[in-house]
């Protein structure tokens, strides 16, 4: 089932968002306050159980069935030589995840994650964002669906990642139309770039904003103009997962980039994400300040693929357990005055 069947069903969806259940988040704060421990002695893993009792509206969430999905795409920028990598990395890579031998295979499964790779059209790059708009907008529509398409209603998370050499300069391309700032302020080294490739990255970014500096600034045309396939595929599973009430647990900044024209339309985009990690790439701290998203872990990875949210994700898992397992004060009878 197509989740967007218009441009103008994915700005009514992103217009029109639905909220975590208030009642359900109470009574998880509630059961915290008589768990046999001093109040707040557990710190994040207090506010991650309380998050996730709200959206999934019952006072002790419990972790079920999540999902890893990771999405791949090609970028015609990579003509600029924006990357340490030839784009034909981006198949290999795919295929690396399809046999189990990448980081993202091993992390997901220490994670309890079901993982699902979807690679998007990589005989056929995006056009050059400097000349041109990176899909048009039915290439766009399709990449948001096939975004929405592996976010299932019983899934209790959802963890976002992607892959795609070219794909950190879009990224930076697309915090600066939605965000603001110059361009050497999102701009980093990527997959690896010396000095000199990061200020050929930069200035193709500044040639990218200009280029289409009287387009519309919505968060559609942002994503089409400069996005990617795998980044407005992100894009759509995270709007997906909002219309089904699914936390989504957000990797680095090339992934997080993709919630950026979102949030720029609408910023209550953000209240059902969680962000996994601070990534090396100068540019996420950056992003996640403006978003307003406090990052789980900061472990200085730069490796994308969702590797950074899929170790969150067993942070996630701990702070659920100890809010379902752990006794109250009445249950151990334990004087309640600690």
């Amino acid at each position: 089932m197509t989740s967007f069947a218009s441009v103008h069903a994915f700005e009514a969806a992103l217009a029109d968002l639905r909220g975590p259940d208030a009642d359900a988040a109470a009574d998880a704060r509630v059961r915290q306050a008589e768990l046999t421990k001093p109040a707040g002695s557990l710190g994040r893993l207090e506010d991650l159980a309380i998050f996730f009792a709200g959206w999934q509206g019952r006072a002790r969430p419990q972790i079920d069935r999540a999902r890893a999905a990771i999405f791949a795409g090609n970028h015609g920028v990579t003509v600029h030589g924006v990357s340490a990598f030839p784009p034909s990395v981006t198949a290999q890579m795919v295929a690396n995840f399809a046999s189990g031998g990448a980081a993202i295979n091993a992390l997901s499964g220490a994670a309890g994650l079901d993982l699902t790779v979807v690679a998007l059209d990589l005989d056929r790059p995006t056009a050059d964002f400097t000349v041109d708009a990176a899909m048009s907008e039915a290439e766009c529509l399709d990449a948001l669906n096939r975004g929405a398409a592996v976010v299932d209603a019983d899934l209790a998370l959802i963890v976002l990642g992607e892959m795609g050499i070219g794909n950190s300069t879009a990224a930076a391309a697309l915090c600066a139309r939605s965000l603001g700032g110059d361009a050497s302020e999102w701009v980093g080294p990527g997959t690896g770039v010396d000095g000199h490739g990061v200020a050929r990255k930069t200035a193709v970014v500044d040639r990218a904003i200009a280029f289409h500096a009287d387009a519309p600034r919505s968060a559609f045309e942002t994503l089409r103009r400069v996005g990617g396939r795998e980044i407005a595929a992100i894009a759509g599973a995270i709007l997906r997962a909002r219309q089904l009430g699914v936390p989504v647990l957000l990797d680095g900044f090339i992934c997080t980039s993709a919630i950026a024209p979102l949030a720029a339309d609408n910023a209550a985009i953000t209240a059902h994400c969680i962000a996994g990690h601070c990534s090396a790439e100068p540019g996420h701290k950056r992003l996640l300040d403006l978003l307003g998203l406090q990052p789980i872990l900061a472990l200085g990875m730069r490796l994308g693929e969702g590797s950074g949210a899929a170790v969150a994700a067993n942070i996630i898992r701990s702070a659920l357990a100890v809010h379902d397992r752990m006794a109250t004060f009445a249950e151990a009878e334990v004087s309640a005055s600690l």
